[in-house]
């Protein structure tokens, strides 16, 4: 760990009291106490600003850096005026914060930022520099995730969360403002419920502003105080639950308190429970003491306290009319030894040849695909594959680690389930890792295959474009684009901007589009860009950590015809959590028909005569909008297709003729 770094974790993990991702806590620094108090230690370093950029070091032989020649390279600085470079994606809309989630300054010295070091419990006396306490403070309004239901768009923020309308995406209009200080603020919703995931310190019960005081200075020469912060009977850390039924008023019915509070979560709809729903929490932050809540335990060995708030995700089960009784049901041990009952029974295996190898205590994310009855979690050392067909106690049924990866960060299912994409936040997402020396396959993505409930890795794939070293970017959180015939997953890169990668081919994973901004300052990481880019029905949205809303959509390129697009769009759901995966069905309209064929002819899966053939009959049943006799014509073609479909040596290139072949047969209007 380089010195500046060091400073960095001391104080945004220890001030800003976040540990913002646990990947920066294994990635940059060994364990730290927690407390506030830690972040006015002084030392030698104080003085220092580990928000200058830092160079990158010389590349590990053998391994390939990003691309300083991309054009996304060299963007020019700024907030609201960066450079932009696009292939693509076609940027609709920036929507800034609302003022309640502004800092509204650039001073230091100015009253509100001391007034936000006061909420997160760091007193006056603190000897942070100023230009970092800046900085912290900064981090306080930062944009979090994002869910989405019917025309409303939720999007998160370590201070609350904001609602907007997107019934025009193009001029997405922010409709509710909910002030929740608690940090991280990743929300999902279900019906007339919202969920908010609180882990920081300065949670209230009461969604108050004030935090909590800081504690008295020690006295000098005082041994320096470790430690959690001292217990608050108001404090909350945990998942808030609300009632939305009044969008524009929502109202707090539930707060389920945990010992390291929420820093994600996922909402779990068992298919065979239509009165409750559950959630998933992850907790990456410290444990609080049993003087706060009852039964809380940090010890690290398992073996002196099996009651560890360590080592396991809990089960919080919600009934859907009666959300005030929402309560944990379990707390499974998943990373446990099932030979030895051991608890901590996963590692991470070392990272980049260099740290050793650590117990995997904390689930980062879990993405469950219910319809295959299966989750993906990605485990700070570990990806894991949990059997969720009873979503109250989940069971492992495998796990993977890897020496080049940090952070075992989020995950995604193919939509066949054939597929695991698993993401690295390296650096923890503040820091700089996307430059020309930094490693293709560090803070990467990870692809595996899944047969048999195996994990296998094949591939990884990290953002091409070279950033620069003020520009905090690691792979981070995506979703599924429902093109028919192919994977393709739209994903944040912090301010690396959005990428958007085709897996179809596991072993070959490759870009079909981008965006990307130049970064915020040349001479300071300040941290901004994209926390999340997902599809929702049609669309592209971006959580920009600090500027605001994203909205874009997809353009046509060489890698993505107009006719997949199309297709894409047929797919409209009504609600979206990404980390709760759906599975995705398309229509038999002849749009998806048309898109098949465009693969097809990329690929060489059909003779180009037999697909002009297909598409003289596609169009003619268009023209005549599903006439008898063009829809027989269709019909008739139908089993040559199949006949392709059973002699072809290409996975991907099958299932596109099969898909073509059902159209054809009973097509839709």
């Amino acid at each position: 760990m380089n010195r500046a770094a060091g400073i960095a974790f001391r104080v945004v993990g220890a001030a800003f009291f976040l540990w913002f991702s646990a990947g920066w806590t294994r990635a940059q620094a060994p364990p730290t106490p927690p407390p506030a108090q830690q972040a006015a230690d002084g030392d030698d370093d104080d003085n220092d600003n580990p928000f200058m950029p830092q160079p990158a070091p010389a590349l590990p032989a053998g391994m390939k850096g990003s691309d300083a020649n991309d054009p996304r390279a060299t963007l020019k600085p700024g907030l609201y005026d960066a450079g932009e470079a696009a292939k693509g994606l076609k940027h609709l809309a920036l929507v800034k914060k609302p003022d309640a989630f502004q800092l509204g300054s650039s001073d230091p010295d100015n009253p509100k930022v001391q007034k936000i070091f006061e909420q997160l419990g760091v007193g006056s006396n603190n000897k942070i520099p100023k230009p970092m306490q800046l900085v912290i403070a900064q981090l306080a309004f930062s944009n979090s995730d994002l869910a989405f239901q019917g025309n409303h768009l939720f999007q998160g923020n370590f201070y609350g969360l904001n609602v907007f309308d997107i019934s025009n995406p193009a001029k997405a209009a922010l409709l509710t403002t909910l002030v929740c200080p608690g940090g991280q603020g990743d929300p999902s919703v279900y019906k007339n419920l919202l969920f908010l995931s609180v882990e920081m310190p300065n949670g209230r019960l009461d969604c108050g502003t004030q935090g909590f005081a800081p504690e008295p200075p020690q006295p000098e020469g005082a041994p320096k105080k470790k430690g959690p912060p001292a217990a608050q009977k108001d404090r909350f850390r945990g998942v808030r639950i609300f009632d939305i039924s009044d969008i524009k008023n929502p109202k707090q019915v539930a707060a389920v308190q945990t010992c390291r509070g929420s820093h994600t979560h996922t909402l779990v709809v068992d298919p065979n429970d239509k009165d409750n729903v559950y959630i998933y929490v992850s907790g990456t932050s410290f444990v609080r003491q049993s003087e706060e809540l009852a039964g809380c335990s940090d010890e690290k060995d398992p073996s002196k306290d099996p009651n560890t708030a360590l080592f396991r995700i809990d089960v919080i089960k919600v009934p859907v009319a009666a959300p005030q009784n929402a309560k944990i049901v379990s707390s499974p041990r998943v990373f446990m030894d099932p030979r030895t009952g051991a608890l901590n029974g996963l590692n991470s295996g070392g990272t980049h040849g260099k740290d050793k190898p650590s117990d995997t205590n904390q689930c980062h994310d879990i993405t469950v695909y219910s319809a295959i009855g299966l989750a993906a979690g990605a485990c700070s050392g570990n990806g894991i594959l949990l059997d969720i067909k009873d979503p109250v106690n989940p069971k492992r049924v495998d796990a993977v680690n890897d020496t080049n990866y940090s952070y075992w960060h989020s995950a995604s299912f193919s939509n066949d389930g054939s597929k695991v994409l698993f993401t690295d936040e390296w650096g923890g997402g503040l820091g700089a890792r996307c430059r020309p020396n930094d490693p293709n396959k560090w803070g990467a993505d990870a692809i595996f295959t899944l047969k048999d409930q195996k994990l296998s890795m094949t591939s990884y794939y990290k953002l091409p474009a070279a950033q620069g070293d003020s520009e905090n970017c690691v792979a981070h959180n995506g979703s599924l684009v429902p093109v028919p015939g192919r994977d393709i997953l739209v994903q944040a890169w912090y301010q690396g901007g959005i990428s958007v990668v085709d897996f179809t081919d596991p072993a070959q994973p490759f870009e079909i589009a981008y965006f990307d901004r130049g970064p915020i300052d040349p001479n300071v990481l300040i941290l901004g860009g994209d926390w999340s880019a997902y599809w929702y029905n049609g669309y592209i949205y971006g959580s920009e950590i600090a500027r605001g809303l994203d909205v874009f959509e997809l353009q046509p390129t060489q890698y993505l015809t107009q006719n997949e697009i199309d297709a894409a769009r047929t797919i409209h759901v009504a609600e979206l959590n990404v980390q709760n995966q759906q599975k995705l069905e398309w229509p038999r309209k002849l749009v998806v028909a048309k898109a098949y064929l465009d693969q097809l002819s990329r690929s060489g899966g059909l003779p180009a005569d037999e697909i002009a053939s297909l598409q003289k009959g596609i169009a003619s049943a268009e023209g005549s909008h599903l006439g008898k006799s063009d829809v027989a014509k269709l019909k008739g073609m139908a089993p040559s297709v199949e006949k392709a479909a059973a002699s072809s040596n290409n996975p991907a290139d099958g299932t596109r003729l099969r898909g073509l072949a059902e159209i054809l047969k009973n097509p839709s209007k």
